[in-house]
């Protein structure tokens, strides 16, 4: 399970398409070291060095580079990520790599095979993209820039989306972000609210949660097509996988700006879903959604299936 994620929070009934933001502590981490064996570090590494321009946008006129200081530097103050930062540029001991505020590019440590890996996609890239491909290898999370005085995301390094593509979105207003999302009243009138709410000094968290046939972080449409549910109910939840998405975001008061985080991970449905109460909250979630939801999701056919195995799971 993700372990920022919590269940009991994020999944109830009847299911309703809302912000859900949860206030966060000051002292708490949003941040967290991507391990190189995981798979999301591979398929973040695989988009960087292949589809770069896909992950890595930013709106025309638009610098980044005073949120990416302050998020390194926030990155720096929690050991467990193992980054650096200092007047000059961050650093990740774990890749063996530099990244001066210029985008210079600089060896760290005694090289390996993984260092040399992550130094020839940073390499290859832009200067201007090398800090926040550097922060992508490091960091499990993708990234966003929220812009609180427009209401816009005019930035992001979003590898791992869940079929959605950032080149359509950066740049866009809130609102019209979450403009395909099914049931978004809510959300829509809330945009402009919500995005001035992040850029204050609270710190906030949320959850998003799908179960998918996709077993891959990387769901980049481009790249990766839906794959359909079987035809055979009792082959759907041996094809069901849990996706889930911890969102943070960092305030930056002194910008009018936010870091929004997002922390994907997947696992099989029979692997995350392991206790009889899990399995009867999910199945009360899943039977209320409207069929305006099942269809955004991709649940619509695999609806019925998914109930008889989570209700045979929770009367075990």
């Amino acid at each position: 399970m993700n372990p920022g994620f919590d269940f009991d929070a994020a999944v109830g009934a009847p299911f309703r398409m809302q912000p859900g933001l949860r206030k966060l502590a000051p002292t708490t981490a949003q941040l967290t070291a991507l391990n190189p064996a995981a798979p999301a570090f591979s398929e973040k590494l695989a988009v960087l060095t292949r589809h770069a321009g896909d992950a890595l946008v930013c709106a025309p006129g638009f610098d980044p580079l005073p949120a990416l200081q302050a998020l390194a530097h926030e990155a720096a103050r929690d050991q467990g990520t193992g980054l650096s930062a200092d007047a000059d540029g961050v650093s990740s001991h774990e890749l063996g790599c530099r990244v001066h505020w210029d985008g210079e590019l600089a060896a760290v440590g005694r090289p390996s095979a993984l260092h040399r890996e992550a130094a020839a996609c940073l390499a290859a890239l832009p200067a201007s993209q090398r800090l926040p491909g550097l922060l992508s290898l490091a960091l499990h999370e993708d990234l966003a820039i929220v812009d609180g005085v427009r209401a816009t995301l005019p930035w992001m390094a979003v590898c791992l989306p869940s079929h959605w593509a950032p080149s359509e979105k950066v740049g866009r207003s809130f609102a019209a972000v979450h403009g395909p999302v099914a049931d978004n009243a809510t959300l829509i009138a809330a945009s402009q609210h919500l995005t001035r709410l992040v850029c204050q000094s609270q710190r906030w968290e949320r959850f998003v949660w799908n179960l998918t046939t996709h077993p891959l972080h990387d769901q980049h449409p481009a790249r990766h097509a839906r794959q359909p549910w079987p035809d055979d109910p009792q082959a759907v939840a041996a094809t069901a996988y849990w996706r889930t998405e911890h969102q943070t975001f960092i305030p930056l008061p002194a910008l009018q700006q936010a870091v929004f985080t997002i922390h994907v991970n997947v696992q099989t449905m029979a692997q995350a879903i392991a206790t009889p109460r899990q399995a009867a909250a999910l199945r009360a979630a899943l039977s209320t959604m409207s069929d305006a939801v099942l269809a955004y999701r991709g649940l619509g056919p695999a609806r019925d299936a998914l109930l008889a195995w989570l209700a045979a799971r929770a009367s075990t």
